[in-house]
């Protein structure tokens, strides 16, 4: 990836003085506005600054595409951040790691499993793929041209609805829950197979798209485009109202630079990226705020009335075997996540193994209801693990939200009672924070009127040439997964850069 690819390992580095555009982060957002540009305007010199290291050739991949399981195991770890907290009783996923305090204010409900990732490729090298579209009060009814974002976004992604249309007793599942669930449903928000961004070789193998597949060959090839892993961008440079550059820290052998930038582009998270607008004294009144997660309700159920069919069960992990998705209405505002695996959540007794598909996992995401006083505030007096502002997480519960959370438990009953036999005995809700779908903490908005910290192309309000990008410009309370409308919102983004940046010279 120009020569991000010849620097990525081992060796002193240098890093350019100036360039048009330097984006930090390079998760799939950030992978997003490399790709749009490399194919725009490959004119422009554009560096990729991620402050974790880099996993896999090409950069960016998915985990689950390695095969190794200890190579696996030691791609997650490495994503793990400089300084993992202890678990405590939260729930810590492998490629991620736990805010180690101020998750929760006391007396409120906090995100106590907030988690992040750092590594090339971000979040996206450990997702479940899963790209549904927005519908109904989900949708962000002020950027031009969303349908044709939210395509572009699947070409990027690679996504696919019908790489387990095969898969056993697919079928069968979503029949059952049309039956159960569709009712009053317009057509187009009925049960169905889940777009996943993955691609189904003819063999049947799997290639899971990380930002590696939204780098693409276009982003690959450009020799203008210089990918820096392991380099933490400390401050966004501004002067006069304009960024014009970014302060980087060389976390190899410590030393400092200061890059030049025409536009600068900050892709990390819903929560690093506030914090590091934060750190560079750029402070707009929403930023940080509308901080909105996804609370989750799980399941469990083992199909009734289905003969045992061929296939073979992965042995000592659950793994995917077909994919449902039950869309969010306004009517109905939580999204359904129907997956059929190879082997049981729960223990079974060892003489009674589930066929393939015949355990049914399902998780059900709330819609918030979204506030200005939930929010993550930072700490200039105290620093995290990589030397920015400590994080302090704001965050309850509405009287909405419990009756959301109630109404998904009785959404996942009907569900299971359709399909089969529970494995547990009742619908669970996971500890906040667990849905990994933190949103709202850089919002778009129509207007520059303080409840918003970009506009519909993501520019930061009253600082030009500096753009944001990720799950928190999402200002909408939505229930489906958001990388799809978050890389949508990057396209368009990607696009004001391309479509008005002069050449150099001009």
């Amino acid at each position: 990836m120009g020569n991000g690819n010849r620097n990525a390992d081992g060796g002193t580095r240098t890093f350019p003085e100036h360039v048009d555009v330097a984006i930090v982060g390079s998760g799939p957002c950030g992978a997003a506005y490399a790709r749009i540009l490399s194919e725009q305007r490959p004119d422009l010199h554009v560096v990729t600054f991620e402050a974790g290291p880099l996993l896999a050739d090409p950069p960016g991949g998915h985990v689950k595409n390695i095969a190794d399981p200890d190579e696996r195991a030691r791609a997650q770890q490495r994503s793990q951040g400089p300084a993992p907290a202890p678990p405590d009783g939260r729930l810590a996923r492998p490629g991620t790691f736990l805010l180690p305090d101020g998750h929760t204010a006391q007396g409120e409900d906090g995100l106590p499993n907030a988690a992040m990732s750092s590594n090339v490729g971000g979040m996206g090298a450990h997702w479940t793929a899963a790209c549904p579209r927005p519908g109904g009060a989900e949708r962000i009814d002020f950027v031009a041209g969303l349908d044709q974002l939210l395509d572009e976004a699947e070409r990027l992604l690679d996504v696919d609805a019908h790489a387990f249309d095969d898969a056993p007793f697919a079928a069968e599942v979503r029949k059952r829950l049309a039956g159960a669930l569709d009712g009053k449903r317009p057509q187009e928000r009925g049960v169905q197979p889940m777009p996943l961004a993955v691609r189904r070789d003819p063999d049947g193998r799997l290639t899971w798209s990380g930002a590696d597949v939204v780098f693409g060959e276009a982003t690959r090839n450009n020799p203008r485009h210089t990918l820096a892993p392991e380099v933490l961008a400390t401050r966004v440079l501004v002067e006069q109202g304009h960024a014009v550059g970014v302060l980087i820290h060389d976390l190899r052998d410590g030393a400092t630079h200061e890059v030049r930038a025409r536009r600068v582009v900050i892709a990390a998270d819903a929560l690093r990226t506030p914090q590091l607008l934060w750190a560079s004294g750029i402070r707009p009144a929403a930023l940080g705020r509308y901080l909105n997660d996804q609370p989750q309700v799980v399941f469990a159920v083992r199909l009734r009335d289905v003969a045992a069919g061929p296939g073979e069960r992965t042995e000592g992990i659950a793994r995917h075997s077909g994919v449902s998705w039950v869309p969010y209405t306004d009517e109905e505002p939580f999204h359904g996540q129907v997956m059929q695996l190879d082997a049981s959540p729960v223990p079974l007794a060892e003489d009674d193994e589930p066929a393939p598909g015949t355990v049914v996992g399902l998780g059900w995401f709330c819609a918030k209801d979204v506030r200005a006083e939930d929010r993550v505030e930072f700490d200039d007096e105290r620093d995290d693990a990589y030397g920015l502002p400590a994080m302090q997480i704001r965050y309850r519960l509405t009287a909405r939200d419990h009756a959301a959370i109630e109404a998904a438990r009785g959404a996942v009953r009907r569900a299971a009672e359709a399909l089969g036999e529970p494995l547990d005995n009742e619908p669970r809700a996971l500890a906040l924070g667990a849905s990994l779908h933190y949103q709202g903490t850089v919002r778009a908005g129509r207007e520059n009127d303080g409840t918003s910290v970009c506009d519909a192309d993501s520019q930061v309000w009253d600082v030009r040439g500096l753009y944001v990008a990720g799950n928190g410009v999402i200002p909408t309370a939505t229930a489906c997964n958001p990388t799809l409308t978050s890389v949508a919102l990057a396209i368009a983004g990607a696009r004001h850069i391309a479509g008005n940046l002069p050449a150099e010279g001009r």
